[in-house]
């Protein structure tokens, strides 16, 4: 006589959607990872891009048209996305800091920062 074992039919099933949800579950994870990636990116060469208007704008203060630094670093970091959240003038350099809207996940609401400083060159 032979022993049946207990009836298994749809484990396989139960266990493949077991690993489907994990497989989603970090998707949307790297997802999210690689969304803050961009946004970060983004900010940094917004604060740069800022930063360097600001100083030429700075360098140059009897050029025709001439105008504030700070306004210059907020006219291209609004260009690129972002918003000018602070302008310093030390000096000869100009150091800007703006923010970037980060990605919205699970009640997380961050922006992200990016600081750059710009001027000449010291030897």
């Amino acid at each position: 006589m032979r022993v049946r074992a207990p009836d298994q039919r749809g484990a396989a099933t139960v266990l493949v959607v077991a690993m489907a949800g994990v497989l989603l579950l970090v998707g949307a994870a790297s997802g999210v990872v690689a969304a803050i990636v961009v946004a970060h990116r983004k900010a940094q060469s917004a604060a740069d891009l800022a930063a360097l208007a600001g100083a030429t704008v700075l360098a140059d203060p009897g050029s025709p048209g001439a105008r504030d630094p700070c306004t210059a670093a907020a006219e291209v970091a609004s260009a690129n996305g972002a918003e000018l959240s602070s302008c310093v003038i030390e000096g000869q350099d100009v150091v800007v800091e703006v923010t970037v809207a980060g990605p919205r996940w699970l009640g997380q609401d961050r922006d992200l920062v990016g600081a750059a400083r710009a001027g000449p060159a010291t030897p």
